[in-house]
Formats: structure tokens, sequence, C-alpha cells
């Protein structure tokens, strides 16, 4: 029996998710479930730890019962996951102390702001590549702290373990014998130093975070421990954060390469080799991934609303069904009318990093209808995306053209894939295989295990479906740019 498949754990917002894949990187058996969203206060978003650990270990038993497969025929475990959601638990019991805090979650914008006003965010920024921002990790475990009885007292006192969804999921694989991330997920909680590659004690001092609660970092390819809950001993050899992992699912290795997730938000990562390039863009400098003790950086720029405008569309306007009706749509939409939408539901992300702002629809007519508003829904992806690009072009200036590979959930539709390339007039390409950052977790452990091939193997086997090149006339497409750089500087201001 073969022993070369890969079991992929993709741990992300809305779902979790298991892929086995065989070593022609083909997938054999794949499960999801979604679970619950928590919407305590406005701008608050919450996970349950439970559902999220259940539904991770029950798709990754169902697909090796879907397959037929056995444990002793996984070589490894890879595992991906939404970044920056933060969860605290009880080292002793392994019980949560509080309902994971979500990476859109808000609550601590004042808080963010307050530490700005103090003169904290240029030192920040230097240390770990990110802006004071509720997004990431720091302040959301420093609310934790504050805001559960007792919390504070027993992280002190090394009771208390923090970690991001990675290290929930390894610490219940392995039963309690493993608290630890990768250097992807640690580059994200804002308490990291990027450059040394250590938590940095400044850091921690500033947000009053005890360094025990801490998980161990290591390379996205390195032994993590194993699991016996899935019917025999699994290696568990490789980590990183799903952006991370879709950069190496996208095999963009090579500085320069650029790679753009559509699932529930959007993220965008530049290559830029073992250069850690400042941003004066309000980009993000960030650790592409770490692997056998070298470093590679990227610089991102995060979307926070990409495939939740269309889900926004479906359980909150209910004016489709299913997300492939909104490309119907919008290819049924009047091109008379401009209408635009800014999803800033949360707040928006990169170039702007404006947590206040707050989501609009311009451009409304009488004659404007459902076609309309899925177009603006899928089109305020495509001007985004734009926006980030030209941020990315002017702090990267090694290389003027620029493809960018694609994948997530929202690149199945052509025709918002078609507008993207319209709207950036830059060749969109997309994969074979569009589960890239399942595909990217699976290739840490594949490799780590010697049953997949290295960087430049895997990179030569990186297959393209569809190469989407600009076709809409360029005065045609400037005029719709400056219709949304219009509409911005309304939410803006």
């Amino acid at each position: 029996m073969s022993t070369n498949y890969i079991l992929a754990m993709d741990q992300g917002t809305t779902s979790s998710r298991a892929i086995i894949f065989d070593s022609n990187y083909a997938i054999v058996e794949q499960a999801q479930q979604e679970f619950t969203q928590h919407f305590p206060d406005s701008g608050w978003v919450e996970h349950s730890p439970r559902d999220i650990w259940q539904t991770s270990l029950e798709t990754a038993k169902q697909v090796l019962k879907q397959s037929g497969l056995s444990a002793t025929q996984i070589a490894g475990i890879g595992i991906t996951n939404q970044r920056e959601t933060t969860l605290i638990w009880d080292r002793a019991t392994g019980e949560p102390i509080y309902n994971a805090i979500v990476w859109q979650d808000r609550r601590t914008a004042d808080f963010c702001n307050k530490l700005k006003q103090q003169g904290h965010e240029a030192e920040i920024t230097s240390k770990t590549g990110l802006l004071l921002d509720p997004y990431f990790s720091a302040t959301k475990i420093a609310w934790i702290l504050d805001n559960v009885e007792g919390a504070r007292a027993r992280a002190e006192a090394g009771e208390l373990a923090f970690g991001t969804m990675d290290s929930w999921l390894l610490w219940n694989l392995t039963q309690g014998h493993s608290h630890a991330t990768d250097a992807t997920n640690a580059s994200r909680t804002m308490i990291y130093n990027i450059h040394s590659g250590d938590w940095d004690s400044e850091l921690l001092a500033l947000f009053n975070i005890p360094k025990s609660l801490l998980p161990e970092v290591k390379d996205c390819n390195a032994n993590y421990g194993s699991t016996s809950l899935l019917g025999g001993d699994i290696a568990i050899l490789g980590i990183a954060g799903d952006q991370h992992a879709a950069t190496l699912g996208q095999a963009c290795f090579t500085k320069g390469m650029m790679k753009s997730t559509y699932g529930t938000g959007c993220f965008a990562l530049l290559n830029t080799g073992e250069t850690a390039v400042a941003s004066g863009n309000r980009l993000l400098t960030t650790i592409a991934y770490q692997l056998d003790g070298k470093t590679t950086y990227a610089l991102e720029g995060s979307i926070f609303i990409a495939g939740a405008a269309v889900q926004w569309l479906r359980d909150g306007l209910g004016i489709i069904e299913s997300a492939q009706q909104s490309g119907e749509l919008a290819a049924e939409a009047d091109e008379h009318q401009h209408v635009y939408m800014i999803p800033a539901f949360t707040g928006l992300g990169a170039p702007w990093w404006d947590a206040e702002a707050r989501g609009a629809l311009l451009g409304l007519t009488r004659g404007t209808g459902a076609a309309e508003i899925s177009r603006a829904a899928l089109e305020s992806v495509c001007y985004q995306t734009l926006d980030l690009l030209k941020a990315m072009q002017a702090d990267w200036q090694q290389s003027s053209t620029t493809v960018l590979r694609v994948d997530g959930g929202m690149v199945a539709s052509d025709w918002t894939m078609q507008r993207l390339a319209d709207i950036l007039q830059a060749p969109v390409d997309r994969p074979v295989i569009a589960e890239t950052t399942a595909l990217g977790a699976a290739w840490l452990a594949g490799s780590k295990a010697g049953v997949w091939p290295d960087q430049l193997g895997f990179a030569e086997s990186w297959r393209l479906d569809h190469s989407f090149t600009p076709k809409m006339p360029a005065a045609e497409r400037d005029c719709k740019v400056a219709g949304w750089d219009r509409a911005m500087q309304r939410v803006l201001n």
C-alpha cells in the first residue's frame, strides 16, 4: 500500500476542511463543515473554540473514512489556518477561558488609537512589519487578559496558553503535548520581531502580555509532534498561516512573484526574497515562509471583505441563493449604471487602514436592482486589489510587469476574474489546482516527509488552468477606476 498520501487540515474563518492529496497532488477526498459566527456586539466577531476543534477533527476523520485509507498510509499532516484569530486556554484542562476573537473583530480599536496617540506605532512597525490595528493578535490577547475574571493572574502564574488557530489544533491533536506555532503565524501577532526571529520583550511589556503564555516558534516545515486521534500515529510536519500556505501552493518561490487569495477576505502577497521591504504605502511587511531556518519575506495587502460581500448578498440581502449566481447576475447588469460598493463592514484594510470606516452603496438610481448590486459587490474586490497593486508597485520598484496568480473560492467565477484582469490591466492566472492553501500546507508536510519534491521540483509542476487578459478599453477602465476613487473618498471622509 502506498504511504505517499498527505492530509491537509485547512481551518478557515467560516468553515473547517480536510483534504487528502496523493503523490501527484491530486485530491483524493475532501470534506468541509461550516460553523457558527458569533456577533455579540457591534464590530465584535467570535468563534466557539470547540466548534473549531470538532469540525477540524470530524472532517479529518471523514476524509480518511471516505478514502478508505488508514493512518499508516498518511505520510504527514500539514495545517493551515485563519490568521490572527486569538484564543487563550487552560494548560491543565485544555478548556478555553473565552471564545476565540476573530481577526475581523474591531473591539480594540480604541486601545489601538490610544497607543497610536502615544507614539508607539513606529516602533511596532519597525519590529513586526505590521501597522497598529485591531486586526492583529496582541490587543486581542490584552483584551482577554483584562476582561476575563482572574485571567491576568493565571497567565502570570503560567497556567494559561495563547495560540492562533494552528496552535489550538496542534495542542488538541497532540493532546496537550505540543504548544507551538510557525514563523508565519507568529509574524501576525504584533509581538514577534520578524528581523530577530523572537518574541519581542519590549512589545510584550507594551501590551502587558506574559511571555509564559506564548508558544514555541518553529520553521513552517518542522516536526510538530504526532497525533493518534485518527486511527494511528501520524506526524504533523508543516504549519503555515493561510495566505502564506497559498503562496507556497502557488509556488511563488521567486522574488517578484505575486499571488492573491479570494476567500472571506482578499490577501495579496509579493515575494521580496531575503529583504524585509519597509512599506511607504501602509502595506504590511511579513514573513512569507520560513524553511529550514531560512526566512523569506513578503509585502502583503489585506482586504477584509471579498467573498464575505457575496455572502452578504446571499444571507443579508437575499438577492442570490448561491455564490455562483453573483457572477451570473453581474453579467446582466446595466452597463450605463455606475454603482459602487465600498464593503467596509468591519473597517478598511490596506492601504487605507481605517477602522472606523463603514460600508456604502453609491450611485443608486430607481433603476438599480439585484444585478447592479451584485456587479458592484464583485467589482469592489477588483478595485481593492488594484489599490493594493498600486501600493506594492510603489514599494517594490524592481519590476513594472505583474502577473497575478489567484486562488480561493471567488476565482471559480470567470466573470469576476475577467473583470479583475480588466481593472488591473494585467494578466490573471488561475491554476489547475484551485485549493492552493491546502496544497501549500500539504507540500510542507510532503516535502518534509520526503515523499513530495523540493521547491524547484514543486514549482516546475505548477499548472495553468486559464489566463485572463485585459479586454476592456483603457478609457472605459480609467473612467470606472476614477468613480471608485471618488466613492472611496466619500467613505474615508
